[in-house]
């Protein structure tokens, strides 16, 4: 049987002790690797490809959860995928469109939830190996929500400002931090409106937190 050697990546060293215990009670896994940030996981990538440390083995996936400081998940798989490291197996609690669209755009091969069951787990690991697309059925669900439905689906800028507006920024604020003008924000927030069929902030926020948008 090929054993499928994985790094784990998490900021939680009870979290990631027990996912560690959890993955390599499962057949043909193996745990060479753990990192606490993206940084540390990027500087043990790069030391497993150059081979020249002999206690440091090759990876075959990545499984990487979001949420995680300096370095997050999001942006360390983009750079995995840039520098054609190994596949990106996302498993994480965050199951917002939101995060799922960001984790796909940047590349990751697989998105799963932390409750998945284990032998969900197993084969979500070999089907990012063998660079086979693998979705929970939650987050499938997400997607194809969202692909059935085109014209109601934000933009990851729309999104990404209504992530603000949440936090009770002003149209002002939301300029500055997107480096948009306040005129452009008006115009993204009209179509926010008619997309979640809202006529204000306060209605836009709850609709995009109750269909798990943000």
């Amino acid at each position: 049987m090929q054993i499928i050697r994985v790094l784990l990546v998490d900021d939680h060293p009870v979290v990631r002790s027990g996912l560690r215990a959890l993955l390599e009670g499962l057949d043909g896994v193996r745990v060479v690797g753990e990192a606490a940030d993206g940084a540390e996981a990027l500087d043990i990538v790069t030391a497993s490809r150059q081979q020249n440390d002999p206690d440091v083995e090759a990876i075959d996936v990545v499984v990487m959860d979001i949420e995680m400081p300096g370095l997050d998940g999001i942006t360390t798989t983009r750079r995995l995928k840039e520098q054609n490291g190994p596949p990106v197996l996302i498993l994480t609690t965050y199951d917002t469109q939101s995060d799922v669209m960001a984790a796909v755009d940047a590349g990751a091969k697989g998105y799963l939830l932390k409750d998945a069951e284990p032998e969900k787990l197993r084969q979500a690991i070999l089907d990012t190996a063998a660079g086979k697309q693998t979705l929970s059925t939650e987050i499938a669900a997400l997607l194809m929500h969202r692909m059935q439905q085109p014209q109601q689906s934000l933009s990851s800028r729309e999104i990404e400002l209504l992530e603000l507006l949440a936090t009770g920024a002003t149209n002002k604020q939301l300029a500055q931090s997107l480096f948009i003008s306040e005129a452009t924000v008006k115009t993204h927030l009209v179509h926010i409106y008619q997309k979640l069929n809202v006529t204000n902030r306060t209605a836009a926020i709850d609709t995009a937190r109750s269909q798990r948008l943000i």
